[in-house]
């Protein structure tokens, strides 16, 4: 499959980034349909971890973003992934930034998106997990949600307990998005008092939720590579403090240190893809530092490779997403981090 991706790139980068994304994932789509991945597509072999009671069938998951209304759960499924994240979703549909919102980056194999959270709403969204073959053959499912742009930051934990509600059925495990660069004033949310404020409220409706529905869904946070070591102990002991499941380490960066004077280095938005990958990996250490086994960490952020995907798990992590590595790398990339792990 990556000589065929490799021929398939140099096309693909012609086009503008997010209609290429969004052609990529209609040919998956009708390739799954017809049965074409399930031939082409190398399946890692199965390694399952267990990780806040639920046991993935293989450490490599699929990073929130790249699906965000669950449109193509059953063809992303089918590239071998362990688990998949959606999202992020928010409680009301929105239209998210203006065009263009997305830049790549090749001489560093990056990417930059200001996306803004564009979503059809959490209902949509529901409603397509329910139909997905994934979903229903038991396929571990992630929801990533976020508040609307137009919802005050002061407001903003309804918008989180609303969507937390909705979800909650359906999803595997629950990823609360504070880090998206995207949304004015979300990463405010990460300091102390806001932080705490959002914990505490996710935290009683989960109580409500589990007795509602008989069983306790796992919650987890996504933080910031942008964040200093006091933010990070900071956050690291909230988590604790809260009962919150896991913290997935991290969201895009908005540093642009690395990508000095390349075209579209100074657009505006959220960095990915390789030059995120060590302020990602040092985050990871520093809360594994401070964590110890308290809580699992999900490593994220800049995995082009094997290689890449082992220096996560030795920086603390114990599971692994992708995202942008897939655009620069195609679907072999699954495998080969999946093999890189197992070894």
């Amino acid at each position: 499959m990556i000589d065929q991706y490799s021929f398939l790139r140099p096309w693909l980068f012609c086009l503008d980034p997010e209609k290429a994304h969004n052609l990529t994932l209609s040919n998956l789509d009708r390739a799954e349909r017809w049965g074409l991945l399930q031939r082409f597509i190398t399946k890692p072999i199965a390694d399952p971890h267990t990780l806040c009671g639920i046991q993935f069938p293989n450490p490599v998951g699929l990073a929130a973003g790249l699906d965000k209304d669950g449109k193509h759960i059953d063809s992303l499924a089918a590239l071998g992934f362990g688990f998949l994240e959606i999202g992020t979703v928010t409680p009301r549909a929105q239209p998210g930034n203006p065009k263009p919102r997305m830049f790549r980056l090749p001489e560093a194999e990056g990417i930059i998106n200001r996306m803004g959270f564009n979503n059809d709403g959490v209902d949509a969204c529901v409603a397509r997990v329910r139909k997905s073959k994934f979903w229903q053959s038991g396929g571990v499912l992630g929801l990533n949600i976020g508040k609307n742009a137009s919802t005050p930051i002061e407001q903003a934990s309804q918008d989180y307990v609303f969507a937390m509600a909705a979800v909650y059925e359906i999803a595997s495990y629950i990823t609360v998005n504070i880090s998206s660069p995207n949304t004015q004033h979300l990463r405010s949310l990460q300091s102390e008092e806001m932080l705490r404020s959002l914990l505490h409220d996710l935290s009683e409706e989960r109580k409500k939720l589990s007795d509602r529905y008989g069983v306790h869904k796992p919650l987890f946070l996504k933080i910031a590579p942008d964040l200093d070591q006091e933010d990070i102990h900071l956050i690291a002991e909230l988590l604790v403090e809260f009962g919150i499941d896991a913290v997935i380490a991290t969201n895009t960066t908005i540093s642009r240190e690395t990508v000095k004077g390349m075209e579209y280095g100074e657009e505006a938005g959220g960095l990915s893809g390789a030059p995120v990958r060590a302020a990602s990996s040092q985050v990871i250490k520093t809360l594994k530092a401070r964590l110890g086994n308290a809580l699992p960490i999900i490593g994220v952020g800049g995995i082009l490779s094997g290689a890449d995907a082992r220096e996560k798990v030795m920086a603390g992590a114990s599971l692994i997403q992708l995202y942008s590595g897939l655009i620069y790398r195609g679907p072999e990339l699954v495998n080969e981090c999946a093999n890189a792990l197992r070894r």
